[in-house]
Parts: structure tokens; sequence; C-alpha cells
């Protein structure tokens, strides 16, 4: 019985019951995965070592559905869809960020894609000693303004009278339209940063 069930089972299908039992805000685990997959857990372990290997194909799935592709086009034009796409990932899958904070990075598909953002910053001009930094930034950035579009709509409500920033919320229209502002602010300020940073390194 447990043979039949089991014929197809790969790591994808174990990545994508995991992100299922996350969205979804079900128990997480080896033994939550195996039985949302009907098979017992020693069959899990075929595949995967444990929970860790789990949590990074679960890693690599979602990037894969989110990566941009390099082709041949200006360094900063792939960064700026690198970070469009990492936000909306973000916002898309808040409740998976508990578990992928705090591990260390292996998946396969994911190094692949922080590589091809390495290669377009060092073709775009970029030294060496500067990338893996810069690459931390973006990574940052569209994190922090991935978990911005989840937060709610309304962020802040003063209780109490503000000298300034009271006025200023009311003044600053609904919550998507607020947020889409700042994301697009901050965007091109990252942006205009980086490209004031290439003169500096190039001289």
């Amino acid at each position: 019985m447990e043979g039949r069930r089991i014929v197809g089972l790969t790591p994808a299908r174990i990545a994508d019951a995991g992100l299922q039992l996350v969205e979804a805000g079900e128990p997480f685990g080896v033994n939550a995965i195996a039985r949302k997959l009907e098979v017992r857990p020693s069959s899990l372990y075929k595949h995967v070592a444990g929970l860790d290997d789990i949590v990074e194909l679960m890693r690599g799935r979602l990037v894969d559905r989110y990566r941009a592709t390099p082709e041949q086009r200006a360094w900063d034009q792939y960064v700026e869809e690198v970070v469009r796409l990492q936000r909306r990932m973000y916002a898309d899958h808040p409740a998976l960020l508990p578990f992928l904070i705090g591990k260390t990075i292996t998946s396969s598909s994911v190094i692949e894609a922080y590589d091809d953002l390495a290669v377009a910053l060092q073709a775009g001009g970029f030294p060496d000693d500067d990338i893996v930094t810069l690459i931390g930034m973006i990574d940052a950035f569209a994190l922090g303004f991935g978990l911005e579009l989840a937060s709610p709509e309304q962020v802040w409500q003063p209780d109490a009278p503000t000298r300034l920033f009271g006025r200023l919320l009311a003044d600053s229209g609904s919550g998507p339209e607020r947020i889409e502002r700042s994301f697009e602010l901050g965007l091109a300020v990252l942006m205009a940063a980086l490209r004031e940073r290439l003169p500096r390194a190039q001289g």
C-alpha cells in the first residue's frame, strides 16, 4: 500500500508539501510532511537528511519561482528586477521567514541566483571586495520592503496627539499607496547610491 503511495516521491514534492503546511499555518516538521504525503517518515529520509534539508529545498523552490535571469542587459536593470521579485517573494510568503532566517543557505539554486547577481555586479564595474557586501544590502532592502508589503494596511495608529507625525500620516494616503511610494523612493535611492559608487570604485 505504502509502496504505491510513494511512487513519484521527489525532493520537489517534499518541498512543496512543506510549503503548503507552512502557508496553511499547520504543524510543520518531518512527521507532518510525511502525513501530508501519506508516507512513512523513513521514506522522506531516502531523499533528505532531515528538516534543515527540507527547509533548504523549500527556499530553493521559492527562489526558482521568483528568480530573475540576467540575460543581456545592464547591471542596474537586472538588480532592480531582482529587488522587485525578492520583495514580492517575501511579501507572498511571510509565514516561511521564521524557518529561513538563521539557517545557512546551501540550496544550489539559491546559490546560483546569488552567483548571477555577483557576476552582474562585477560586470557592471563593482570591485570584488564590495560585491558580497552589496548583495547583503540588496537582500536586506528587499526583505524589509517585502515585510512592509505584507504588513497591515494601517501600520501606525497614534493614540495621543503628535507634533507632526499624525498629520503626515493623515496626509499620506491609503496604506497600499503609501507603501508603494515608499518602496519606489527607496529603490530609487538604492539604485542612485549604487550608481554613485561606481565612479569612485573605477577611479
